[in-house]
């Protein structure tokens, strides 16, 4: 943090996109140079990075960071998105050992291929992925080197598995889920997913909307100066 410019902690709810927590904090600190490090969807919760000012200068930097994930998977049912805002195509009452869901999980740990989702913001010939997904077009892709640096299971509750995942930039977590169902011969998508760092910044040092929106009220009326 400096008097140019600084990255600010936001612990994203479900239900704003990066690009409301963006404008609503341009509103709040009444500066239109703000940029983030790291889309996550509407539906997902947790640390979303905001470069203020001179600090939107290091976007790529942070974006390139690894990222640690929390993600709760739904077995038995796929969604054409691989996560909860999707229609679900395909069900299945395979019942899977936890054994077996272990195994499956760990077997993803390492560098790998991974295919992007269609439903992502992944251009091709110019145009958005999703927006032919929207449109029920499927367009080729090419997979993308990915690394998951770790994989943990922390708990199996009937169709509910919940996962815990250190991995590299480009990974869609909704992809891993949508694979991990398929080895298991089943379908899966994600239900559930929340960021817990990016490189060295954690979620628990981070501020809500709420909470910023207060803040910056009280240096305010203060009379303190702030920011760039």
């Amino acid at each position: 943090m400096s008097a140019d410019g600084f990255v600010m902690l936001i612990d994203k709810e479900a239900g704003w996109t990066s690009f409301d927590v963006v404008a609503k904090l341009r509103n709040i600190l009444r500066t239109k140079k703000i940029g983030h490090a790291g889309t996550l969807d509407p539906f997902a919760t947790g640390l979303l990075l905001l470069l203020v000012g001179k600090a939107t200068k290091i976007q790529e930097e942070l974006t390139g960071s690894d990222k640690l994930y929390e993600a709760e998977l739904k077995l038995g049912e796929r969604t054409d998105t691989f996560d909860p805002t999707g229609t679900v195509t395909a069900t299945s009452d395979k019942k899977v050992g936890k054994e077996d869901i272990v195994s499956a999980v760990m077997g993803f740990s390492g560098e790998q291929l991974q295919l992007p989702p269609m439903f992502s913001a992944i251009k091709k010939d110019g145009k958005r992925l999703y927006e032919s997904a929207r449109k029920g077009i499927e367009i080729e892709r090419e997979p993308r080197k990915i690394t998951i640096h770790s994989l943990d299971v922390l708990e199996i509750e009937k169709d509910r598995v919940r996962i815990l995942v250190n991995c590299s930039k480009g990974t869609y977590i909704r992809t891993l889920a949508d694979d991990i169902g398929e080895k298991l011969g089943t379908y899966a998508h994600l239900k559930n997913l929340r960021r817990i760092s990016i490189g060295s910044y954690r979620v628990e040092n981070a501020f809500t909307i709420g909470e910023i929106g207060g803040i910056v009220h009280n240096i305010r009326n203060s009379g303190i100066s702030y920011g760039p």
